[in-house]
């Protein structure tokens, strides 16, 4: 993959936000695309290796539009800044998220804004065992790798419903996003070695990522 290439037709692309110049520009767009797409096959591949729990997802159907949903966000421009995609994809939810973007990049993984029933299963996982997430995040490596859970400030301001606000875990459980997120600048996608730190990644996320899949399928 030509992430430079990828780079240079993305900040030109945000210099011609409009629908001309990207159909003027759509066969070198799809060309980019489809690089992304078998890219991301082989990253798909990896991550399958090191995860006995991994769901394999295919570049095509991981890979995001690059448009911007215009009916639920009318002012943002037309095209985005980034390709994105998520992998380990079960559901949409809680998958392994990839952005290689102009204005930023980054790994992720969690669950953004669960559905009510998932966001529920994860609270009494919580509740049963907050322990062991407790543990998960406050591992060193994993600190120093995400910091703290994304979304500080999307938090419930009570205990919610069915828990004590006295509950030993009250701060994880008013959480309404359990997620992590690591910034990839351009220069470590530039790099040769790329795909290894996504790996090194993964491999530090798996086992937050491990705690909350057991929490929506059990």
């Amino acid at each position: 993959m030509d992430f430079n290439a990828l780079f240079q037709f993305l900040e030109e692309l945000q210099d011609n936000n409009h629908k001309e110049w990207m159909d003027a520009n759509r066969k070198r767009y799809q060309k980019l695309r489809n690089s992304f797409v078998l890219w991301l096959d082989e990253l798909d591949t990896r991550l399958a290796q090191i995860d006995p729990d991994y769901y394999p997802t295919p570049g095509k159907k991981g890979v995001n539009r690059i448009n911007n949903n215009l009916l639920f966000h009318p002012n943002k421009p037309i095209y985005k800044d980034h390709l994105g995609a998520g992998l380990d994809q079960l559901t949409k939810q809680g998958d392994f998220y990839i952005e290689i973007g102009i204005s930023k990049g980054a790994l992720a993984g969690g669950y953004w804004r669960p559905e009510n029933k998932t966001l529920q299963s994860i609270r009494e996982a919580i509740d049963y065992n907050g322990e062991e997430l407790v543990k998960i995040i406050n591992k060193k490596s994993f600190k120093n790798t995400f910091g703290n859970l994304y979304a500080q400030d999307d938090k419930l301001k009570s205990a919610p419903k069915g828990y004590n606000k006295d509950h030993e875990h009250i701060d994880l459980l008013r959480y309404r996003t359990f997620a992590v997120t690591y910034d990839l600048k351009k220069e470590d996608i530039l790099k040769d070695d790329f795909v290894d730190k996504i790996i090194k990644i993964y491999k530090e996320m798996l086992p937050f990522r491990r705690y909350l899949r057991q929490a929506v399928t059990v």
